[in-house]
């Protein structure tokens, strides 16, 4: 956890960023996973929860910020004896409030008093969009909206203010990022030593998140491992690696204070690209380099997603899978044949950094709405303007999606712009994604992660030789 006055002065900007009503802050309770007392573990705190209020990894909390009466409550209940039997002694919550700086505790049950009298004032109630059941239950209970009205209900003026505040990464939490990073290069390289013919998706997968856990972090999200590459999020099955295959692998680390890193391989399941692997391989991996040179403050991160479309799409007609004109061929949303996704999404405490707070909200604003009715374009996570402090994914990809091509060639969509002849060919191909975390600084950007994992082919394939 951060010092006490980081929290303060979090609490202090929101505060200032609100500027009235009583803003409420719904920790997670406990998920149970079969029955009640055995709940899925680790328990994640929400993340807006732990960024004003600290890291606490217990359930049942919840934070509230008076902002006109500028007060400060930390909500939750000491455990019980029969507890601390079970699970040892606890800090108790009036502690835990002292030890970043709220002034004031209570019991759980003291929401329902505070927001009535908030409601009886007339003043407003400020909620994010809830995502967990318990939680929506215990809004509609609070103020009376139905859970299928809340997202619509929540507050904009704290969206937009939680927003602006953890769009921008300080320098301790991108310290706390490259931690994750450390831990996810562990996780990436533990794969490639253990790739080969005849081992299964799952059991690399479950290695891999053996690395994690012995660190005392978590995975940031569930692991992908498949050699079907060109399944987006494809889980890892019982299916025996085949040589002359590729695997890609997209996985990240989460620390204790739950910040992420999410990165992504592909490489051969034998160690040795063949020349079609190769050949797409090299269009990815040049994609994902251009970043570097075009993503920088005042950008908009569309228009770089555009940039890596239009290389893209003149490498594939170099190789005969496209052609005509490349600005019209992008235009019309041909690219998204090979890339039916956004080039990337900010990340922090949430890999997909606040989605739940609305993408439109998160990735974009009124300069930057996505266009929703163009497949591929529709799947935009990020396109506004850069600033220095934004973390943000760079994932190029090409896949080679049967159902899609099949689905394409009979409508005749883009067909002036693909050669389907050509695609046929490839149907058994896969996919082909690199992802790496990029940090805006003032005059451009960098990777993040100390210890690069390898991706350029000869430093993949030497990799797995040797190890």
């Amino acid at each position: 956890m951060f010092s006490k006055d980081v929290y303060v002065n979090r609490r202090n900007e929101l505060k200032r960023l609100v500027k009235s009503g009583v803003i409420v802050l719904f920790g997670n309770n406990g998920a149970p996973n079969n029955y009640p007392s055995n709940c899925y573990e680790p328990f994640r705190q929400d993340s807006a929860f732990m960024y004003y209020f600290g890291q606490f990894l217990d359930p049942g909390f919840v934070g509230v910020i008076d902002v006109d009466n500028d007060e400060e409550w930390l909500l939750g209940d000491d455990v019980s004896v029969e507890d601390i039997v079970w699970y040892g002694d606890v800090t108790k919550v009036a502690q835990m409030a002292e030890m970043v700086g709220v002034a004031h505790s209570a019991p759980h049950a003291k929401i329902k008093e505070i927001v009535d009298q908030a409601r009886a004032k007339g003043r407003k109630v400020h909620f994010l969009p809830p995502y967990r059941h318990d939680t929506m239950i215990e809004i509609m209970d609070l103020t009376g909206i139905h859970p299928a009205k809340q997202r619509e209900a929540a507050s904009l003026e704290l969206i937009g203010a939680v927003v602006k505040m953890r769009s921008t990464k300080s320098e301790l939490e991108i310290a706390e990022i490259e931690k994750a990073c450390a831990v996810g290069y562990m996780m990436h390289t533990t794969a490639m030593r253990l790739t080969k013919p005849g081992v299964t998706e799952k059991y690399i997968a479950g290695q891999m998140e053996g690395v994690v856990r012995s660190y005392g972090y978590q995975v940031s999200f569930g692991t992908i491992f498949s050699q079907h590459g060109e399944i987006m999020h494809g889980n890892p099955s019982e299916r025996k690696l085949e040589s002359g295959r590729l695997v890609l692998c997209d996985a990240g680390a989460e620390t204790v204070t739950g910040y992420c890193s999410d990165n992504t391989r592909t490489y051969p399941v034998n160690g040795k690209f063949t020349q079609r692997q190769l050949e797409i391989y090299s269009i990815v991996e040049a994609c994902h380099d251009y970043v570097l040179e075009v993503a920088k403050p005042g950008v908009k991160y569309a228009d770089v997603h555009f940039a890596v479309c239009r290389l893209m799409t003149d490498r594939l007609k170099e190789l005969g899978f496209m052609r005509g004109d490349t600005e019209e061929a992008v235009r019309a949303g041909a690219h998204a044949m090979f890339l039916p996704h956004g080039l990337g999404h900010m990340m922090g405490m949430d890999v997909h950094d606040m989605e739940g707070l609305g993408q439109i909200y998160v990735g974009f604003d009124a300069e930057t709405r996505p266009n929703l009715e163009q497949f591929g374009t529709n799947c935009l996570r990020m396109g506004r303007r850069l600033e220095p402090g934004f973390v943000v994914t760079d994932e190029p990809g090409i896949y080679f999606i049967p159902a899609l091509i099949d689905d394409w060639k009979a409508s005749g969509h883009c067909a002036e712009f693909l050669n389907f002849d050509k695609l046929e060919e490839y149907k058994d191909f896969g996919g082909i994604r690199i992802e790496d975390d990029v940090l805006i600084t003032p005059d451009g950007c960098r990777f993040l992660g100390k210890d690069r994992i390898p991706y350029h082919p000869h430093d993949v394939e030497d990799f797995m030789q040797d190890n």
